[in-house]
């Protein structure tokens, strides 16, 4: 696998609470030059962004992010508007305090209200597995294949921890096989990227992988 093919699998992220145009334009910029799969950014800013890139670049944003205990009425309008503003994708964060107690229709439902809110756009649903015991994660699994999202999503990046190879393992194992994975947060290198593709990630949610593949001799391979 190539730094090109790992690149066109990556949503190039900035969601920092002090994100400027300036430097989400660089996302944008960046994102278009090497090809990424998208660029995740904070809904605010998705209709600039949408004008900005004029289709060379799909713009993702997040719902419910990052804690993601919103009304579900708040998630689906936040989701309606993102579309409306011409983003192609849609990342929401689950109420993990719904999972915890243990309201699992609630939560499928919200899915698929905010699945229907895409309006045929990708939905990926973030379980932020750094909070969840193994058989959590497995129910997500469960919840999020019979809500009919495109993707199941390790993290978020604000919490206590990002992604890890036990968890895409996980989800490989336990999602539907119409599913696809996403691994977000503390992608750390161009071989740990290979290593979640290998495993079954299908996207990396990361801020660094661009500048990681700039500094690996010189970016030969992309």
């Amino acid at each position: 696998m190539d730094n090109k093919e790992i690149l066109q699998t990556v949503d190039h992220t900035l969601l920092t609470q002090t994100a400027t145009w300036a430097e989400i334009r660089q996302i944008l910029d960046d994102g278009i030059t090497y090809q990424t799969a998208s660029a995740c950014i904070p809904a605010a800013y998705v209709k600039q962004a949408v004008d900005y890139v004029n289709g060379k670049l799909p713009i993702c944003t997040v719902i419910g992010f990052p804690n993601g205990y919103h009304t579900t009425a708040v998630k689906v309008f936040e989701t309606k508007d993102a579309i409306a503003n011409g983003a192609a994708e849609i990342d929401m964060v689950i109420n993990i305090g719904w999972l915890k107690d243990g309201r699992y229709q609630e939560l499928e439902d919200e899915i698929r209200q905010i699945h229907d809110a895409c309006n045929g756009k990708i939905l990926k649903v973030i379980i932020e597995t750094c909070l969840l015991t193994e058989e959590e994660k497995i129910k997500m699994c469960e919840i999020v294949t019979k809500a009919g999202a495109e993707y199941i999503k390790t993290s978020t990046g604000f919490s206590t921890g990002g992604a890890t190879f036990a968890d895409i393992k996980l989800m490989r194992e336990y999602v539907g096989k119409d599913v696809k994975i996403k691994a977000a947060g503390g992608i750390a290198s161009v071989d740990d990227a290979k290593e979640f593709l290998q495993l079954g990630a299908d996207r990396l949610g990361t801020s660094r992988m661009i500048k990681l593949i700039k500094n690996t001799d010189n970016g030969a391979g992309y």
